[in-house]
């Protein structure tokens, strides 16, 4: 099993600073959120991109891939009711496609609650229509460039639309594009699935791309009562090819005991010790 990790949680840390020290402590791979390396990345200069890919190489670990994708700038939306931000939106996820794969990476997670989730005056079968134009361009696009869109079922805390896994495959059938895949949270899973994360990778398997490891509590796996064993068995068991890559919201202690004890956890609990 391949391990990586998200970059945003190093907070101040350059990310080529976050590459080495991430591929000395063993990890496979660091997952990038944009808006950490520009507000707005259409304005990121090519050049900075291929520096960054050079490092990535450079220090032997993987850019596997972006997340937090519409984070900023602000005003962006896949599904809303105005004509001119969906098609701002569009013109960003082609931007961020082509980013990906300048890196060297080929996911892109589609978290973004504030700007898929359902906006007040409009309909839930307006913007169910409206994320099925908007996720087959981009899919189209993303399976152009080799990439894939992932897309990431969020708890009713978060958002109001693709809620669940079943949901999420549900919008992802009817797109029907090789560039819209599936991503599955632990924290997600365990605050929004009635069943527990092992049944939902067993039923959903055939569509999963990419997997974030936490915990409940939003910190790193291992760092609270979320038992991975049975995670980690099901994805053995399900065939999945893909990272397991660490994800947290709380930034406590620091960067570097979150990230060295959550890949002993990972690689106790997946028997790759």
């Amino acid at each position: 099993m391949r391990f990586a990790i998200c970059n945003e949680l190093f907070e101040t840390w350059p990310l080529e600073r976050v590459l080495q020290y991430c591929a000395g402590i063993g990890y496979d791979g660091v997952e990038v959120a944009p808006f950490t390396l520009a507000e707005d990345i259409r304005q990121l200069p090519p050049s900075r991109a291929r520096e960054l890919r050079r490092a990535a190489e450079g220090a032997g670990i993987s850019i596997v891939g972006l997340h937090w994708l519409l984070r900023s700038p602000a005003g962006l939306s896949i599904n809303g009711p105005d004509a001119a931000a969906r098609e701002d939106t569009r013109d960003f996820m082609f931007a961020l496609i082509r980013l990906c794969r300048e890196l060297g990476g080929e996911v892109l997670v589609f978290g973004s609650p504030g700007q898929r989730s359902v906006q007040p005056g409009d309909t839930y079968e307006a913007a169910w229509a409206r994320s099925v134009e908007m996720f087959k361009v981009c899919g189209d696009e993303a399976a152009r460039r080799g990439a894939v869109i992932a897309l990431e079922p969020l708890t009713t805390k978060d958002t109001n639309f693709l809620v669940t896994a079943k949901e999420t495959v549900r919008l992802i059938r009817e797109v029907d594009s090789p560039g819209v895949r599936l991503h599955l949270d632990v924290k997600a899973m365990v605050g929004g699935e009635r069943r527990a994360p092992e049944w939902v990778i067993q039923e959903f398997k055939d569509y999963l791309v990419h997997f974030h490891a936490n915990d409940a509590n939003l910190r790193g796996p291992g760092f609270g009562e979320t038992d991975f064993v049975p995670i980690a068995a099901a994805l053995r068991e399900a065939g999945y090819q893909g990272y397991v890559s660490v994800e947290v919201f709380d930034f406590e202690p620091d960067p570097e005991t979150i990230a060295t004890r959550s890949l002993a956890y990972l690689r106790e609990a997946f028997g790759t010790k």
